[in-house]
């Protein structure tokens, strides 16, 4: 599956599309809404019931916003090669829409520090070693390079989490240092 946007339907047509919205200034330093890039976030899909939208990326921290530097960056990752997971060096931030009753969930790690909200329905946030913790709308989870999965906890209505990833240093857990880890997760790059 190729990282670009895929036809391939993934259930989750009836979550309504979210809308994005930049700010920006005047040359007199008056704030207004950036109008150089469509509000709304196409869907990628990932495997036949995840969805990816991207929401937003940086490259650099701190994020240089001088001459909407930023804002070029991110219009090259929605107009060229998504990029991985994560960005080294910046930010992610993405929304997942899960369909009911999908197949089971891939484990995968990444070298970030992860904040994944439930902004609708209820999710499975799943360990390797086998814990599983139940999420409602409204609750975050805290992802610390972690291998771990995501799973639709109902097998009728759709989910959506919003995940904001950070670049991390490599984390050493006795004598092992952990890697990024896509398991099988088919069409998203390596993080660069």
């Amino acid at each position: 599956m190729s990282s670009q946007q895929n036809p391939q339907s993934s259930g989750n047509e009836h979550i309504p599309s979210p809308s994005r919205y930049i700010t920006t200034h005047r040359p007199d330093g008056k704030s207004i809404f950036y109008k150089g890039l469509d509000a709304t976030l196409p869907a990628q899909t990932i495997r036949p019931d995840v969805d990816f939208r991207l929401v937003y990326t940086s490259s650099t921290f701190p994020v240089k916003l001088d001459d909407e530097e930023d804002i070029r960056t991110y219009r090259s990752f929605l107009e060229g090669t998504k990029p991985g997971l994560i960005i080294k060096g910046g930010t992610v931030v993405r929304i997942c829409d899960y369909a009911p009753g999908g197949p089971p969930p891939i484990m995968h790690r990444t070298v970030s520090l992860d904040f994944g909200i439930v902004l609708q329905g209820e999710m499975y946030a799943v360990m390797d070693s086998g814990e599983r913790q139940y999420l409602k709308t409204g609750d975050i989870v805290i992802q610390r390079q972690t291998n771990h999965a995501w799973e639709n906890a109902s097998k009728d209505n759709a989910a959506r989490m919003l995940f904001v990833l950070q670049e991390a240093d490599p984390l050493t857990v006795g004598s092992t240092t952990l890697s990024e880890d896509y398991g099988e997760i088919q069409g998203v790059q390596p993080s660069t």
